[in-house]
């Protein structure tokens, strides 16, 4: 089982809060796996929203290409979870790692993702380096 994700000292963090409904809850009776990596994606959309300009948004988009996930401890039916995500510190061309951590209201973590994504130029559907520019504004 990989170490706790932490975000680095400096790093800019995106949260939102998470409320499981009644479809989440598995037959062991809390939020079933695959929830917390929809809610992962979710919060790297959000993320990548909230600080996106309109022309990017536009003309690039994010495919995931791999997902690594560790859970810990059950998120139960009436608890909300914290997502927390943020970006790695440099780009691969155009693969750039996103850190998620999604923790119960007790703290605790529930779950953590290690995604990475690639820069897709939406005209063309190819890949695109990583910007300077986007790596600083989300570090």
């Amino acid at each position: 089982m990989s170490r706790a994700f932490e975000p680095p000292p400096g790093r800019q963090v995106f949260s939102r809060s998470f409320t499981p409904s009644a479809s989440d809850i598995d037959a062991n009776g809390h939020v079933n796996n695959v929830v917390y990596l929809g809610w992962a994606q979710d919060l790297a959309i959000a993320h990548w929203d909230s600080a996106a300009a309109p022309d990017e948004s536009q003309a690039l988009a994010w495919v995931a290409l791999r997902h690594e996930v560790d859970y810990r401890r059950a998120l139960l039916p009436g608890e909300t979870a914290l997502g927390r995500t943020w970006v790695s510190e440099t780009a691969q061309g155009p693969r750039f790692d996103r850190f998620v951590r999604i923790d119960g209201p007790d703290g605790a973590m529930c779950a953590q993702v290690r995604t990475v994504w690639c820069l897709i130029d939406k005209a063309t559907g190819r890949p695109r380096r990583v910007p300077a520019e986007l790596i600083a504004r989300f570090g």
